[in-house]
């Protein structure tokens, strides 16, 4: 299961959404040709971050640089479909300076977490999926009953139902927890599991002084913790195309 999309539409153009989206894209279509060789994987070295490196002070910077890198195109495409879904609203309520500096911000302490979950680790952690897991905790806390349309997957059935997005997203964060808890001591299957735990917990709490600034559950009781504009509605199009019937023979 993961979502695909979300009933609420941002009022304002998202232009710092916009920008992180382009720019990931831009990195990953540079990256594209190389992934395989050792040119990547330098690349990799040089601006990831290794948490063993940084343990001694060195390469500071990598806490940014390995926002904007994946390690392939399934790792790069489930960010950005994250980011495009949820990042528009905390743009909205946050305002594109500060929703940058929000957006800096949790993915640095999304890699500090992981960072303190082994510090000794010699493996580069790259991806944007801590800053866009601090998203998905702010939008939690502002809109925890906005629909979100959810794929579920289940052998070969296809079916997508929309829920309130506080379940899809304590759905994904628990496992993001239960997976780094069994993950100690093993490479997590290469996932940075506490670095999802750890933008998704700053998120939410950099967003707690505006929830209280907003009256917090008087916020909830005006908006019934969905936004504060009509949302989105789908519905699939009836096909042009005529169909055929049965011949008799």
């Amino acid at each position: 299961m993961f979502p695909i999309r979300d009933h609420n539409p941002s009022e304002r153009r998202p232009f710092i959404t916009y920008a992180l989206l382009a720019l990931n894209t831009l990195v990953f279509l540079y990256m594209w040709p190389l992934y395989g060789s050792t040119a990547a994987s330098q690349v990799f070295v040089d601006y990831g971050m290794i948490p063993q490196r940084l343990t001694h002070g060195v390469g500071l910077e990598t806490l940014v640089t390995s926002m904007f890198l994946h390690g392939g195109f399934m790792h790069f495409a489930g960010n950005m479909l994250f980011l495009w879904i949820f990042g528009d609203n905390l743009e909205d309520m946050l305002g594109h300076v500060r929703f940058l500096l929000f957006y800096l911000a949790t993915g640095i302490a999304a890699a500090m977490l992981q960072l303190a979950s082994d510090p000794s680790s010699p493996i580069p952690m790259v991806g944007a999926s801590g800053a866009i897991a601090g998203v998905m905790g702010g939008y939690l806390l502002l809109f925890p009953k906005a629909k979100v349309d959810v794929l579920f997957i289940i052998v070969i059935i296809f079916r997508i139902i929309p829920i309130p997005a506080w379940a899809a997203l304590l759905v994904w964060f628990g496992l993001q927890v239960f997976n780094g808890v069994a993950s100690f001591g093993a490479d997590g299957g290469g996932v940075a599991h506490w670095a999802h735990a750890g933008g998704f917990i700053a998120g939410f709490a950099l967003i707690l002084p505006l929830w209280l600034r907003l009256g917090a559950q008087r916020f909830w009781s005006y908006t019934d913790g969905h936004p504060d504009h009509p949302e989105a509605r789908y519905k699939i199009a009836r096909t042009s195309i005529p169909q055929a019937g049965r011949r008799r023979k």
